[in-house]
């Protein structure tokens, strides 16, 4: 599933084609994806300006000039493309390569804008992404974002924050940080890297980052740090996909290639003080990289 820099890389791609646009008209060539589309969901959308397109976690967002909101999910599969004449590019880099089948292209936004007519095509194999429609000034009890917590980058994403939530809590520190009431859209490759980057085992139980007094320890400050940086140098490199994939601009997304634990299994940690190893296990369900000699 993407991950939140692999979304925002999207939402970065789409924006300058989309805001600012006229819904023409929208073509749903089936009834559903994941979940039915809402009921009247073209009608109630066709002729509204897109005003802006923005993200909640791993929710791609676009607002309409009538107060309301389309979100959007990618799912496993889902990808946009944007075509105008005869150029076609998907925007985002993903971890794995996005379809242009069209056989899968199951909802085409016919828009108008200061450029002239241009499609935007949602196209997605497994049909695990999905669509719905909410007010915007509503979105906070829309269940996928009721409980969720801050955005990793954003200003109440703080030690402080964390500490109030890690307190008395003795589950693994990896599992706190993926628990999106915590964090939301903060995803598993973006924890083993972060975690890494601070030295902290993601074994570690969450409380021993907290004082005894509900502060929050140095090295929670520095994953807070971790975190932030992992996740600015994974957008600006385009999302971490893990093979090449052509972005809007033609360019490539390379942080893969800063990977410093994530998918290194076997290999020496890169940290030049080091001299381990990096390991896997598998918490919850999910591969954990990291390595034993420096993160603990």
């Amino acid at each position: 599933m993407p991950e939140l820099p692999e979304v925002e890389t999207v939402r970065r791609g789409l924006a300058p084609a989309m805001e600012g646009t006229r819904i023409i008209r929208l073509d749903l060539r089936r009834g559903d994806l994941r979940f039915p589309f809402p009921a009247d969901f073209a009608e109630k959308v066709t002729g509204r300006r897109i005003v802006a397109l923005s993200r909640r976690a791993k929710y791609l967002l676009i607002d309409l000039d009538d107060g309301m909101t389309m979100i959007c999910h990618l799912g496993m599969s889902g990808s946009f493309r944007i075509e105008q004449g005869a150029d076609s590019a998907v925007p985002g880099v993903f971890h794995v390569p996005r379809s242009k089948d069209e056989k899968h292209d199951h909802v085409f936004f016919h828009l108008e804008g200061p450029s002239g007519p241009l499609r935007v095509i949602y196209n997605d194999p497994r049909r695990f992404g999905f669509m719905d429609l909410m007010a915007r000034n509503a979105l906070d009890t829309y269940p996928a974002f009721r409980d969720l917590g801050p955005e990793p980058v954003g200003n109440r994403m703080s030690a402080e924050y964390l500490a109030k939530r890690f307190g008395g809590k003795k589950q693994p520190l990896k599992s706190s940080l993926l628990d999106q009431k915590n964090i939301a859209g903060l995803g598993n490759i973006y924890v083993c890297e972060a975690l890494w980057r601070a030295r902290l085992s993601p074994f570690a139980a969450s409380d021993s980052m907290v004082t005894k007094t509900g502060r929050p320890k140095k090295s929670l400050d520095l994953l807070v740090d971790s975190i932030r940086a992992v996740i600015d140098e994974a957008i600006l490199a385009g999302g971490s996909s893990l093979r090449d994939h052509i972005q809007t601009d033609g360019t490539l997304g390379y942080f893969q290639h800063s990977f410093r634990v994530y998918d290194r299994e076997s290999e020496p940690c890169l940290r030049l003080d080091c001299g381990g190893t990096v390991r896997r296990m598998v918490q919850a369900g999910r591969s954990t990289f990291y390595c034993d000699t420096c993160q603990r």
